[in-house]
């Protein structure tokens, strides 16, 4: 899924998600590091999960790729649905579901900016972006769906504090974290529109981090990095052959067309991301033994 040939779509994609995690963000407390703002995938797209509305009261909204629909679904039996094939820029989309839930009587307030976005424009004034080709979308969630089966795998061999595998709509990226039991020194900052209080509370602890993100050359990148980053870290072996270390992104980084194209894809994942693992944990002097468990037969 070469990244140019649904490049519109992605971004549009993008910042409908932003707007619905946004909505999340707005109604739920905050979960360490953030928790409580990705999205994560169900059989047919992805959802919020449930969002408090008060005592008696939830509600989510769900994107579903095979009916290409938003639908906002409440505990109390009501719901509305917005398509997502008619043709809507981002400035319709917004008006639309904000419009959808004050019907339900869910007005919700979000700060109406694209976050970790160069040049954002505000989302009641994008008219910009809208071209959504819904096969595209489709796609890119089931490559998400083997992403995270594997990553779950990934996830049986370690016992400490680790995330769900989420997906962070700020890149649209899906990822899982581990982290170490120690703190860590303040991050520097530096993503477009995030305050140093988002990234404070996002690396607030020391981490190795892995993923998929569809941006970069070709079809996108499994990634892996670590905060702090220890010395000696990018000199790490990083598993397949086809993975290096990426001076600009600042971590490790295998091309999705490597693992799609491989005999064994699974395996080919799996070795990428325990191998960086290793190279966070070995370098920063984690408490491997008390952290691991051993990988299943």
């Amino acid at each position: 899924m070469p990244v140019d040939e649904w490049q519109a779509t992605r971004e549009t994609l993008i910042l409908w998600t932003q707007i619905v995690g946004k909505v999340r963000l707005a109604r739920t407390p905050l979960l360490s590091h953030w928790w409580n703002t990705p999205l994560y995938l169900t059989p047919r797209g992805l959802t919020t999960s449930l969002i408090p509305d008060g005592p008696g009261r939830s509600f989510a909204i769900d994107f579903d790729f095979h009916a290409d629909a938003l639908d906002i679904i409440a505990t109390d039996g009501t719901s509305r649905r917005l398509a997502l094939t008619s043709p809507a820029t981002v400035a319709e989309f917004y008006e639309r579901l904000m419009g959808l839930l004050d019907e339900l009587g869910l007005h919700t307030e979000i700060w109406p900016v694209p976050v970790e976005l160069p040049d954002a424009i505000p989302f009641e004034e994008d008219d910009v972006h809208g071209q959504y080709d819904a096969g595209q979308a489709r796609r890119f969630w089931r490559l998400l769906v083997e992403a995270q089966r594997v990553f779950e795998e990934f996830k049986t061999r370690f016992v400490g504090k680790a995330s769900p595998v989420h997906l962070f709509w700020g890149a649209l990226d899906l990822a899982t974290t581990r982290f170490s039991g120690r703190g860590a020194p303040p991050h520097p900052g530096g993503a477009p529109n995030c305050g140093p209080h988002v990234m404070h509370e996002a690396y607030s602890h020391e981490l190795s981090s892995c993923g998929y993100w569809p941006g970069g050359p070709g079809e996108g990148v499994f990634y892996s990095y670590a905060y702090p980053e220890p010395p000696g870290y990018k000199d790490m072996p990083p598993g397949p052959p086809q993975a290096r270390y990426d001076e600009e992104l600042g971590e490790f980084v295998l091309p999705y067309e490597a693992v799609r194209t491989a005999p064994d894809p699974d395996a080919v994942l799996l070795g990428f991301l325990q191998s960086t693992y290793e190279a966070a944990a070995i370098r920063g002097g984690w408490d491997r033994e008390s952290l691991e468990r051993p990988a299943r037969p």
